[in-house]
């Protein structure tokens, strides 16, 4: 029997307005980076789907390079989508990103205008669908001009192939700079993703957050949890299952320094303090100021998604929970 969505999701969780733009985005979106590939069970993958849905998380964010092998978490959700939530389209916010290494030769990496309308063509294929929401691009091009990669997006916009542009993993300076280009063609730039976590502040120490705020750009987190190490997954060493393990890519076993795991372990016990869990905590202090609009959760078990969502019963901190964080 077809997937039918719970009545009452837009009951469990808000929704913020992404920068001074019209869109609104759900506080918690679902991230397809792990997990939604050719090595993964899709029985698996609907159910995170349909959960996340059932909850009121409208946004699903991908890449063309998610996978492993690199489009196959489009081509996963795109079977998810023409199966399954064909008729909830237009509640969903469907984001993906070109930028970093997708096939061989030149034309397959980084910001031309060849590589970023290729791309978007190939992911719309892959995904079924005539249009995405969001298109990123992925990362800074050093070499390419920043006026081809802007005109790019909004050419991709003025073609109806996406609705909204985003910028991820750039500074605060070259955001600026992206912003200005983008306003002058008229281009509906409102979001940038970087990764954010109490234990990453790039984006305070390179002036993303605060040129983002004063720009009224959106901002949306991935690795909230810092891989699983904001989480009580590793409060006692390193399980066997865990990604470290079965996956060294993303998260090293060298990350796990004894000074590691005591932050942890003291972080715990400041969340244990709040009544949360250190996930939930974790994710609550992204959310603390309303400058970020959404943080972005993997997940690899329906429960998990329900778990995250919890975070959102209180973001508030005192200040000397923060000064705690901090010193931590």
């Amino acid at each position: 029997m077809m997937y039918q969505a719970n009545e009452k999701r837009y009951e469990t969780i808000p929704y913020h307005r992404c920068g001074d733009s019209g869109l609104l985005l759900p506080a918690v979106s679902l991230g397809f980076w792990h997990n939604f590939g050719d090595t993964a069970c899709y029985e698996n993958m609907k159910k995170l789907c349909f959960t996340a849905f059932d909850h009121g998380i409208t946004h699903f964010d991908l890449a063309n390079n998610y996978g492993p092998e690199p489009g196959s978490a489009e081509k996963n959700l795109g079977l998810i989508l023409k199966d399954e939530l064909s008729a909830y389209r237009d509640e969903l916010i469907i984001s993906t990103k070109a930028g970093y290494d997708m096939w061989p030769g030149p034309y397959g990496n980084w910001g031309s205008r060849k590589y970023l309308i290729a791309s978007l063509d190939q992911s719309l294929k892959r995904l079924g669908l005539d249009y995405v929401d969001i298109f990123y691009h992925h990362r800074m091009d050093p070499e390419t001009p920043l006026e081809e990669t802007m005109e790019a997006l909004a050419q991709i916009v003025r073609s109806g192939k996406a609705l909204y542009v985003g910028l991820s993993n750039y500074n605060g300076e070259k955001l600026a700079q992206a912003e200005a280009v983008l306003k002058e063609l008229h281009c509906p730039f409102i979001i940038n993703q970087n990764r954010y976590s109490i234990f990453d502040r790039t984006i305070e120490q390179n002036g993303l957050k605060e040129t983002a705020a004063k720009l009224h750009k959106g901002i949306i987190a991935f690795s909230p949890l810092a891989q699983g190490m904001l989480t009580d997954r590793y409060l006692h060493g390193i399980p066997e299952d865990s990604r470290i393990r079965t996956d060294g890519r993303f998260l090293k076993e060298t990350a796990l320094t004894e000074e590691r795991l005591g932050q942890i372990r003291k972080l715990n016990d400041l969340a244990a303090e709040r009544g949360q869990t250190l996930a939930e905590m974790a994710l609550a202090w992204i959310l603390r100021d309303g400058i970020v609009t959404s943080v972005l959760i993997g997940a690899s078990r329906p429960e998990q998604i329900l778990d995250n969502i919890k975070a959102l019963e209180n973001t508030h901190f005192t200040e000397e929970e923060l000064r705690i964080i901090d010193y931590i």
